[in-house]
């Protein structure tokens, strides 16, 4: 159909405007050049109004570009790096700030936050308040963190309380019965469970956890008296057949506050099933701070035991030799281990890639060549790179010119052979020849288009002379 700018299978070119043989041959110049040079892989058109036939799609015209505005990088939109760069500085800033405030923070609250049931955390886990009200009556607190430390601190005049006996190794426990036997002072054992009663306590059992939180005393114990109804529930439940036991706030028949003398020293042992009365959330509830003072309170010197890391380390590194890592794991792990590593192999042997002969297949989608071709001239019109498209179309038209005058295929490209070759061939009026295969970049995308229309009617012209 005369006038078209696009062809069937051939594909056409992407200058609207054009006589279909120009368009063919644009596109041809075009798809050629692809396979000379990644710099000139992708030609490049702009679509104009010269011609003499009609666009068959309306295309939104957009605004010409400067002579002197730079060539962009092609696929790349101007600014896009420096976009990128503002955003990683944001969020490098973002996370300087968050880093800042975090380390503010811990340094605001390393002075009062150390922990669960620590004398020195102001936490509501913690037991500050229980310390501070016991050395306004004149009972000094000491921390210690391993058991040879609590063993040495203990005497008559002094209140051990445990807060994690089932945390404690074998020699640690060991450490603490000798200072319980010898002491002649009071021992506090927090939340006791069968692991350790069984060192600490021997002949109490515990019975299971409390059903209620808060207790009545229903013992003779003057401190129980004293207090009243207190928090000692929600914990274990002890049970003792031992002679002189005093067992205190029962819940379900079992106490949970169990008091039982200590050999012939003068000292106790006191079993207290539940934290709660040490806690500061809820000292001050119902008669949880009597009771507290009162069971610590009793001796002038209180050591507050925390296990820690630590104590475990010393335990563990009693031994002879050094162990190795394989003698660290327990022995149910080795076989966790084996199956794991077995389950591996199956999954990558199940996964992995079969190796053979390469398959073939057919594309999913066949795109005609005219689509390529405006497809990429609207990239590079985005761009601006006109002189990467005139280039190709230049040398597009030289290789074919120099094939139809006889100059060698070497010497295409050199104007002292082309020019007069193709100047003797033409039979119009004088024209520059040179200035049309071998002249400067097109400065807006109307000289471009004007650009190939002339290497259509140069090349035309030699063809049909």
């Amino acid at each position: 159909m005369p006038g078209s700018t696009t062809g069937g299978s051939g594909g056409a070119g992407c200058v609207p405007g054009r006589s279909p043989q120009g368009a063919e041959r644009t596109a041809a110049a075009l798809s050629d050049a692809e396979g000379r040079s990644a710099a000139e892989a992708t030609p490049g058109c702009a679509p104009g109004s010269a011609g003499t036939a009609p666009a068959p799609e309306p295309r939104p015209a957009a605004a010409p570009a400067t002579a002197e505005a730079p060539a962009a990088e092609p696929g790349r939109a101007p600014g896009q790096g420096t976009r990128r760069v503002r955003r990683t500085a944001a969020v490098l800033a973002v996370l300087a700030v968050l880093a800042a405030g975090a380390v503010v923070l811990a340094v605001l609250n390393s002075g009062t936050r150390h922990g669960h049931l620590d004398p020195r955390s102001a936490d509501p886990s913690g037991s500050r308040a229980v310390a501070e009200l016991l050395k306004e009556r004149g009972v000094t607190t000491r921390v210690v963190t391993t058991a040879r430390e609590a063993a040495d601190a203990t005497g008559p005049r002094t209140t051990l309380l445990v807060t994690a006996p089932d945390r404690l190794g074998a020699t640690q426990r060991s450490v603490i019965r000798s200072a319980i036997d010898l002491s002649g002072g009071r021992t506090v054992l927090l939340a006791p469970g069968d692991h350790s009663l069984s060192d600490l306590s021997p002949g109490v059992r515990t019975e299971g956890d409390a059903t209620a939180d808060d207790l009545d005393p229903r013992c003779p114990l003057p401190a129980a008296d004293s207090a009243g109804r207190a928090g000692t529930g929600g914990g274990l439940r002890y049970t003792t057949a031992l002679p002189g036991a005093t067992a205190c706030y029962p819940s379900g028949g079992h106490p949970t506050l169990l008091v039982l003398p200590t050999g012939t020293t003068g000292g106790d042992t006191v079993l207290l099933g539940s934290e709660t009365i040490l806690l500061n959330e809820s000292l001050a509830e119902e008669g949880n701070a009597s009771l507290a003072l009162q069971l610590l309170g009793s001796r002038p010197d209180l050591v507050w035991y925390l296990p820690s890391l630590a104590d475990a380390d010393a335990d563990a590194g009693s031994g002879d030799e050094d162990k190795t890592l394989f003698e660290l794991v327990p022995a149910g792990w080795s076989w966790a281990l084996l199956q794991l590593f077995l389950a591996a192999v199956l999954a990558a042997l199940w996964r992995a890639r079969r190796l053979g002969p390469l398959v073939t297949e057919k594309l999913p989608v066949a795109i005609r060549a005219s689509e390529t071709t405006e497809g990429r001239a609207r990239l590079y019109r985005k761009a601006g790179a006109r002189d990467r498209a005139a280039t190709v179309l230049r040398a597009a038209t030289r290789e074919r010119l120099a094939a139809l005058v006889g100059v060698p295929p070497t010497r295409a490209h050199e104007p002292a052979a082309l020019v007069p070759a193709v100047s003797a061939r033409l039979t119009g009026g004088p024209r520059d020849v040179t200035a049309v295969l071998f002249g400067t970049t097109p400065s807006d995308d109307a000289a471009l288009v004007a650009l190939a229309d002339h290497l259509d009617a140069l090349e035309r012209e030699v063809r049909t002379s």
